[in-house]
């Protein structure tokens, strides 16, 4: 990888590329920085101190949620509006039509996810004004005024940064939004790393113990490194043989080809999903002020919202503490029930069929037809199975030590696979430049 990015440089229009999109980075962080009008700090930092369930969504956002900054809501409005265009492209005929209408079909959606991101910049903006700006949020209370200014600074902040990645996407290297997403998750590491640090190792009885927690931390690390590459990378391909055919006076045809299969056909779809619905009845909780709790006291809704946080999960003190960890039973459910549904919506097997039926190729041993959707079918659930296991193997390991051992991680193996699966596709898309640049020059020569 280091050498991809040496090569790189010495090419001047990728050098340029990246430097581009390295300004561009920078402007994001320090839109981080640049607090919302009227926002008064102090609650800010007061709430967020004792906030459950936000580590994940500060960390995708670079941690401008917890700053309350023109960027708090960064380019989450935008992850959710994609999803949501990319569900209703298959629901909808009519999209579906536009979808697959080339080029210009998909500039089309584009336009449309756009207007999607501006609407729920506005809910979402609008939510956290009213819903805590009478609680301290905003300086003067929620009044009209104050709203306003606020959903006006973060809707801005947020089509600010669509625009920025587009043109990162245009003018500099990889996908725009996925480049801002990777700095965002990259800029909460060295406080992650710093508070495991002050936990484990600068905290120990002595410098042997020290040691040890370094190495095991570090070992952790590089083990879910290493398994969310695999996960990534893991395909299964199914061989395609095409037969052979006349067309004028040519015979065509008699290729090899293969369907590939990954193994993470849903990406990080199904633990965002999940993640989603468990955090957002604590959130709207907060905003009545009521939260999680446990002991004779509390009543069953606190008691719900206990079983929901993660923060709750795999406490081994006490069964008082550790029977709340039936809520990650529900987590593991609901990730391979989505990684099903997801990739049930993305991936069809009998238009896959037809096209292969209609260019004359056919799976070795399997009948064209409903036997060739049976048997895409029948892999097709054996690998999304594998893979929600990965991803939940994933998703879970953050959870555990931090419920048993208490460590304060806000990156976990959800924003692992993130930052993986961006840097894996933008070196790709660095190497293929690099090729084409060197058969051009060999076709100049």
């Amino acid at each position: 990888m280091f050498k991809t990015f040496v090569d790189a440089f010495r090419v001047k229009e990728i050098r340029q590329r990246l430097l581009y999109t390295f300004i561009c980075l920078v402007v994001v962080r320090l839109g981080c920085l640049i607090v919302a009008p009227g926002v008064n700090q102090a609650y800010v930092e007061s709430y967020f101190s004792q906030a459950v369930n936000m580590g994940f969504f500060d960390a995708l956002t670079g941690g401008s949620l917890s700053q309350m900054s023109i960027f708090a809501l960064n380019i989450s409005p935008y992850i959710t509006s994609s999803i949501i265009m990319e569900l209703l492209t298959i629901a909808i005929p009519k999209l579906e039509e536009i979808a697959k209408d080339g080029e210009e079909g998909r500039k089309v959606i584009t336009k449309y996810t756009r207007y999607v991101t501006v609407a729920l910049a506005v809910l979402e903006s609008a939510a956290l004004a009213i819903g805590f700006g009478n609680r301290g949020l905003l300086t003067g209370g929620a009044t009209f005024t104050n709203v306003v200014v606020m959903v006006v600074s973060m809707t801005a902040g947020t089509a600010f940064l669509v625009w920025l990645g587009e043109q990162i996407t245009d003018k500099g290297e990889g996908n725009g939004i996925s480049m801002i997403l990777l700095f965002n998750i990259v800029s909460s590491l060295p406080v992650s790393l710093t508070n495991l640090y002050k936990q484990f190792v600068g905290g120990a009885k002595n410098v042997a113990l020290g040691i040890i927690a370094a190495i095991i931390i570090l070992a952790i690390i590089l083990a879910m490194i290493i398994f969310v590459v695999i996960l990534q990378g893991a395909e299964r391909k199914i061989p395609v043989q095409y037969a052979k055919k006349v067309q004028g006076r040519r015979l065509i045809g008699g290729q090899n080809s293969n369907i590939p299969m990954k193994v993470n056909t849903a990406g990080v779809i199904p633990v965002i999903f999940a993640s989603s619905l468990f955090s957002f009845p604590i959130v709207i909780a907060s905003f009545a002020g009521v939260s999680a709790a446990s002991g004779e006291g509390a009543t069953f809704g606190q008691k719900i919202l206990k079983v929901l946080s993660t923060n709750a999960w795999f406490n081994f003190s006490s069964w008082g503490d550790f029977k709340y960890t039936i809520g990650c039973v529900l987590y593991i459910v609901m990730i391979i029930f989505f990684a099903y549904f997801y990739t049930s919506v993305t991936f069809n097997p009998l238009e896959i069929a037809n096209n292969m039926k209609k260019q004359g190729g056919f799976i070795p041993g399997i009948r064209p037809g409903k036997p060739t959707v049976d048997y895409l079918t029948k892999v097709l659930n054996n690998v999304i199975f594998i893979g929600a296991i990965a991803l939940t193997i994933v998703a879970i390991v953050p959870f555990i030590f931090s419920g048993a051992f208490g460590a304060d991680v806000s990156i976990g193996g959800t924003s692992l696979i993130i930052v993986v699966g961006v840097v894996l596709e933008t070196l790709k898309q660095i190497e293929s430049q690099m090729l084409v640049r060197h058969y051009k020059g060999f076709l100049n020569d």
